[in-house]
């Protein structure tokens, strides 16, 4: 948002399952207006009619927030959604209730400290993120499962994990290394029986969201790069959601958790670490697809790989080398709104027109 000016309005909403809280500030930082209503977007439509334009509006990320910023965001001027962990003034200063936490949000927008957080805009993009979502849910459960099996096998000296039991056949042998104690043995059947529907129930989410990506324009074309299967492309597809959140493949590599930091204190020297604050879903998955794509082999990231290693590189720095490389060939791609060219893997976007193909001419 950019500077602002003294006639315009800063509205702070603190929103809440039954009811909101609004406070509103003027151009010069004085509280003209407060208000309460009920959580429905007819009632808060209302509240923010009662402000004069040009008016601002900000709230937290939380479970209401992509709701309310979908059926708010033509009602405003600029519509900003804030990052909890950064409004450190709400948590630390001064009294904590509601009315105040929304009187701060709005002195944060008029100030332009507020770190915003990125909205899918429409319902279908929205319901697309659910999807995937519920799919892993339903894959940690089953994790968890097999994870609380494995664990109660062991305390009886019997070392399997979740692989090990996956099959009926191998189930037998395993009971059959269990004390011969009738309720133990029908303790773990009956967890394997959980086990098993648990894994039915992710199969079926699985089932679901491999086809509804398989209607998304954009996920087809990133299931095409070598690792990254409809599953990794979904999950990149809704939680990336715009390669144009990104000003460089630099940024898209700190927000996936495998670009580095850079930190000095005084005169001391300067230190390259990995960011922790990340989306661990989007690292764990991009760096799944760099390890896949190494392992297939026949492909230019399987190349990168060994010429890194060859270099003297360990292997988790050159895996994270090939991760940088998927995607900054994933963004360069939807950005561009082409199709996969191996050929293109490493080469920038201004060196590219020499070696684009015909098609991809035509599709731009």
């Amino acid at each position: 948002m950019e500077a602002p000016m003294k006639r315009d309005y800063f509205i702070g909403l603190d929103a809440h399952g039954s009811f909101c809280e609004m406070a509103v500030v003027s151009g010069t930082g004085e509280v003209v207006q407060r208000g309460r209503c009920q959580t429905t977007i007819a009632a808060v439509r209302a509240l923010i009619d009662k402000v004069a334009n040009p008016r601002h509006l900000v709230f937290e990320e939380g479970p209401l927030a992509n709701w309310l910023y979908r059926n708010l965001t033509d009602q405003v001027a600029s519509l900003s959604v804030a990052q909890p962990r950064r409004n450190r003034l709400i948590c630390c200063d001064g009294d904590k209730d509601d009315p105040v936490d929304a009187e701060k949000l709005a002195q944060l927008l008029r100030g332009n400290y507020v770190k915003t957080v990125h909205q899918t805009a429409s319902l279908e993009e929205t319901v697309f993120k659910q999807l995937v979502a519920q799919y892993v849910r339903r894959v940690r459960r089953r994790v968890a499962v097999g994870q609380q099996i494995s664990g109660l096998l062991k305390q009886h000296g019997v070392m399997a994990r979740a692989k090990h039991f996956d099959k009926a056949e191998d189930r037998a042998g395993l009971l059959e290394q269990l004390p011969a104690q009738a309720l133990l043995r029908e303790l773990v059947t009956v967890s394997w029986k959980e086990y098993d529907a648990v894994l039915v129930c992710e199969e079926g989410w699985r089932k679901r969201l491999v086809q509804r990506a398989k209607q998304d324009e954009v996920v087809v074309r990133l299931e095409a790069l070598p690792g990254v299967s409809w599953i990794r492309a979904a999950m990149l597809r809704v939680y990336l959601d715009t390669p144009w959140r990104f000003r460089s493949p630099k940024a898209l590599w700190k927000y996936l958790g495998i670009g580095l930091d850079r930190r000095r204190s005084g005169d001391g020297p300067e230190i390259l670490s990995v960011p922790w604050q990340v989306n661990r879903l989007l690292k764990s998955t991009i760096l799944g697809g760099a390890r896949s794509a190494i392992a297939q082999g026949n492909n230019p990231f399987a190349d990168q790989y060994r010429r890194w290693i060859d270099h003297g590189l360990s292997p988790k720095l050159a895996k994270r080398n090939v991760a940088r490389s998927l995607s900054a060939t994933l963004w360069g791609l939807w950005k561009g709104g082409t199709v996969y060219h191996p050929e293109w893997v490493g080469v920038n976007l201004a060196a590219r027109k020499g070696i684009e193909s015909p098609k991809a001419r035509t599709m731009r």
